[in-house]
């Protein structure tokens, strides 16, 4: 099997900020064809949390991933260590 790179980057958009403040969720630009298993164990093992779930949305040919974290772990920690904040 060839392991390909899933997480392509984070977004940081204001409606980005809002659901990491209100819904504990991240936001990602995701590989086209990785599926949302893929997606979560990426996440789980890049920044070290615990994934309640994972939504995928394809938009303009770009394929986003939405990220519930669990609530031990603040969406905002994750995203001060991307640089996001």
């Amino acid at each position: 099997m060839i392991k390909v790179k899933v997480i392509k980057y984070p977004i940081s958009t204001e409606k980005g900020i809002k659901l990491m403040e209100t819904e504990n969720k991240l936001i990602f630009v995701v590989e086209g064809s990785s599926t949302k298993q893929e997606i979560k164990k990426s996440v789980e093992s890049m920044f070290n949390v615990k994934i309640e779930s994972v939504n995928t949305f394809i938009n303009q040919g770009k394929k986003r991933a939405y990220v519930k974290i669990s609530k031990d772990t603040p969406a905002i920690n994750v995203a001060t260590k991307l640089g996001l904040i």
